[in-house]
């Protein structure tokens, strides 16, 4: 092992290495949202500008750009969710030596944050398979004619998609109550917050949370409800 190999490692193994990884990846997955919810709307733009969307997005870099982006999402997802769990086991190890409030009050946070974060992967493993893999045959083939006519389906119908749109209603809210807590511990383990900083950038994170709730939950029951067909 060389000298860089072992302080790349010893980084990752202190506590700072390992929220700095937990808000970098944080970030680029905040961005992430924003761009694929700015894409997702144009569903209210209608099936041309929907699917032409979706022809760049499969057709970027001869195909090759769209799982340059998949690869990158998912080790950084990985990193993500790998980094938190570990300083959550750090936390309620501090807990268990150290008995004040705060420190527990932190760890409970922590939980939170932790079960609403698996909640979350579990609902992006679905969505992968709802709309990327496609399991449901039905889907795939209209998908081959359409996409915008995919998402109308995956959406529409019987008592199982109502059931996937509750699903989706559950996640939305769960994520963006992660992002409305996470987006200011960012702000505040990049160095970007202060007391004079604080208030704003709670007011900035819960802005954004909101932002991307209403985005991404509108379109699923604007559909459901015939508004968008």
């Amino acid at each position: 092992m060389n000298a860089l190999t072992r302080s790349a490692a010893a980084y990752w193994n202190s506590s700072i290495g390992k929220k700095l990884v937990v808000a970098v990846t944080g970030l680029a997955m905040v961005l992430f949202l924003a761009a694929h919810l700015t894409g997702n709307l144009l569903m209210y733009a209608g099936k041309e500008a929907f699917d032409e969307y979706a022809k760049f997005l499969h057709t970027a870099g001869h195909g090759a750009l769209i799982w340059v982006a998949r690869i990158g999402l998912i080790v950084v997802l990985v990193l993500h969710v790998w980094a938190t769990i570990l300083l959550t086991r750090e936390n309620r190890a501090a807990r268990q030596q150290y008995e004040f409030q705060a420190t527990i009050q932190a760890s409970k946070s922590s939980r939170i944050m932790v079960w609403s974060g698996l909640t979350v992967l579990a609902f992006i493993v679905f969505h992968i398979l709802h709309f990327t893999v496609r399991t449901n045959s039905h889907l795939a083939a209209i998908a081959k004619e359409s996409p915008y006519e995919m998402v109308i389906a995956g959406f529409s119908g019987g008592f199982l998609q109502v059931l996937v749109v509750l699903f989706y209603l559950v996640a939305m809210t769960l994520l963006c109550s992660h992002i409305s807590h996470g987006v200011a511990s960012m702000f505040q383990t990049l160095g970007f917050r202060s007391k004079k900083s604080a208030g704003l950038i709670r007011s900035i994170s819960l802005g954004y949370a909101v932002i991307i709730w209403v985005g991404f939950v509108s379109i699923p029951v604007a559909i459901m409800l015939g508004l968008v067909k």
